[in-house]
C-alpha cells in the first residue's frame, strides 16, 4: 500500500483529526490511536444509534476504521514519558489539543521536535497557534458561523443554516493529509521534520471559494441564495408537476439544449437569456418560464430527456436513496466488516468505503473501528516495552486494560 511503512501516533478525537488519519489508515500506514481510559474518544458516546457490535456510537464508526486503539494516561507523569517514548518510533504525530495544552506534559510541537527531528507534527485546532483565537476552543458549527459559511446557506428569507454535515472538520482533515504527504516528502528529501499548523477557521475561509474571491474582486457581499447559483443560472431546484427537479446548467449549450427539450427553443435566442450573464440579469424572469414548462410533466420525464440531452439533472435524494443508489454500488462504496478483521468484534455490518481509487496501490480496510484500549498491550510490545512494565501501566490505571482482560489476567504481547 501506498503509505506503507508509515507510523502515525494519533492524539486526535472528535472528526477532523480522526478523519485525517482514517485517510492516512486507509492509504496503509499504521495509526495508533491513543485515547483516555474509561471514556475514550468523545464520539463513542455521541448517539444514539449505537453500533450493536461494538457498543460504539455510529457516528465513532465513521471516521475511525484501520487503527488500532491505545488507551493511555498521558495525564500521569509516566503516561506522558511513555508517549514521548512512542513518538520517537513514529513518522508522524497528529493532535487536536488547544494551543499550549501539551506543553505541560512535554508532548507540544516543539518539544516533540527539539528531541525527534525527523517527526512530523500536526497541529489541529480551532483558530491555529497565532492570534487573538489561539485559545479558544474550536467547534465545526461556531466555525461554520463565524467563517463566513453560514450567512451564505439557506434560503433568503430564512435563517442562516449550517451544512447538513460537519464540512468544516472534514474539510480540515483532508488538508491535514495534503499537508501531512507534503511534509512526508520534505523528511525523505532532507531529513527534516517540521511542525504543521492547521486552524478551522482558515480552511473555512479558503472553502469560501468563488464567493471570496468574488467579493475581493468587488463584487457584492455574498448573502443567502437557497439553491440558486450566484455566477449560474439556471442552478438551482425547480418546480416540475410533482416534485422539485435540480438543474445545473453550467454553460449556454447546455441551455440552449434544455430550451430544446423544453419545447421552448425561442428561449434561447431570447436576448434576456441568451447568455449566463444575461440569465443571472433576468433570473426572476427565467425562473418563470422555466417553471411554465416544467410544472407540464412530473420530473421522471424531464430526466429522462435531459439525460438524453446531456443536461445535468436530478430530483433530491434521501440519505437512503443515495447509499442504495446503484452507482454506489457500481462504485463499491459500501463496504461489510466482517469479524475477521477485528478479532474483538462480532457480526458483520454495512459501512461507507475510502472514495480513493487507486490503480497500483489501492486502498484496503484492513481493520474495523477498534474498541477501546483493545490493542493497547501488544503495541507496548511492538514498541519493545517489556511485559513487567505493561503490567505495571495496567496495575497503575496509566494503560487502559482491553475489554474482556479482568484484573489479574495478563496483558503483554
Amino acid at each position: 500500500m501506498a503509505l506503507q511503512g508509515i507510523r502515525v501516533l494519533d492524539l486526535s478525537r472528535v472528526l477532523a483529526g480522526p478523519w485525517a488519519t482514517q485517510m492516512l489508515g486507509d492509504l496503509g500506514a499504521e495509526i495508533i490511536k491513543v485515547e483516555k481510559p474509561g471514556s475514550g474518544d468523545d464520539t463513542r458516546h455521541w448517539g444514539p444509534p449505537f453500533d450493536p457490535t461494538s457498543g460504539d456510537a455510529a457516528y465513532f464508526q465513521c471516521a475511525n476504521r484501520n487503527k488500532r486503539s491505545l488507551a493511555l494516561d498521558f495525564a500521569q507523569p509516566e503516561g506522558a514519558a511513555l508517549l514521548r517514548e512512542l513518538a520517537g518510533q513514529c513518522d508522524v504525530v497528529v493532535e487536536n489539543f488547544k494551543p499550549g495544552s501539551l506543553a505541560r506534559y512535554g508532548l507540544a510541537p516543539e518539544q516533540l521536535l527539539a528531541a525527534h527531528p525527523r517527526l512530523v507534527v500536526c497541529s489541529i485546532s480551532g483558530f491555529g497557534h497565532s492570534g487573538p483565537l489561539r485559545e479558544r476552543a474550536g467547534y465545526d458549527f461556531v466555525v461554520q458561523a463565524l467563517g463566513g459559511l453560514m450567512s451564505i446557506t439557506g434560503a433568503p428569507d430564512g435563517e442562516p443554516q449550517k451544512v447538513g454535515v460537519a464540512v468544516t472538520d472534514l474539510f480540515t482533515g483532508l488538508h491535514a493529509v495534503v499537508a501531512i504527504l507534503a511534509a512526508l516528502r520534505h523528511v525523505d528529501a532532507t531529513g527534516e521534520g517540521q511542525h504543521i499548523d492547521l486552524a478551522l477557521f482558515d480552511c473555512q475561509l479558503a472553502m469560501l471559494a468563488n464567493q471570496a474571491s468574488q467579493y475581493l474582486s468587488g463584487g457584492p457581499e455574498p448573502r443567502r441564495m437557497g439553491n440558486a447559483h450566484p455566477a449560474i443560472a439556471p442552478y438551482e431546484t425547480l418546480a416540475c408537476q410533482d416534485g422539485e427537479l435540480v438543474l445545473a446548467v453550467g454553460n449556454d449549450s447546455q441551455f440552449a439544449r434544455l430550451a430544446a427539450l423544453l419545447g421552448a427553443r425561442e428561449l434561447a435566442g431570447d436576448a434576456r437569456f441568451a447568455r449566463n450573464a444575461d440569465r443571472l440579469a433576468h433570473r426572476a424572469q427565467l425562473r418563470e418560464a422555466l417553471e411554465q414548462r416544467l410544472r407540464t410533466q412530473p420530473r421522471t420525464h424531464w430526466q429522462v430527456l435531459c439525460d438524453a440531452a446531456g443536461v445535468p439533472a436530478t430530483a433530491v435524494q434521501s440519505v437512503a436513496e443515495a447509499l442504495e443508489h446503484p452507482q454506489a454500488r457500481a462504485r463499491d462504496m459500501l463496504e461489510a466488516l466482517h469479524p475477521g478483521q477485528d478479532a474483538q468484534a462480532a457480526g458483520t455490518r454495512l459501512a461507507v468505503a475510502s472514495p480513493l481509487k487507486l490503480s497500483r496501490t489501492p486502498v484496503r480496510t484492513r481493520s474495523a473501528p477498534p474498541l477501546l484500549g483493545a490493542q493497547g498491550p501488544q503495541l507496548l510490545a511492538e514498541f519493545g516495552v517489556n511485559e513487567a512494565r505493561i503490567q505495571r501501566l495496567m496495575a497503575s490505571g496509566v494503560l487502559g486494560r482491553p475489554p474482556g482482560l479482568g484484573m489479574d489476567e495478563g496483558g503483554g504481547g
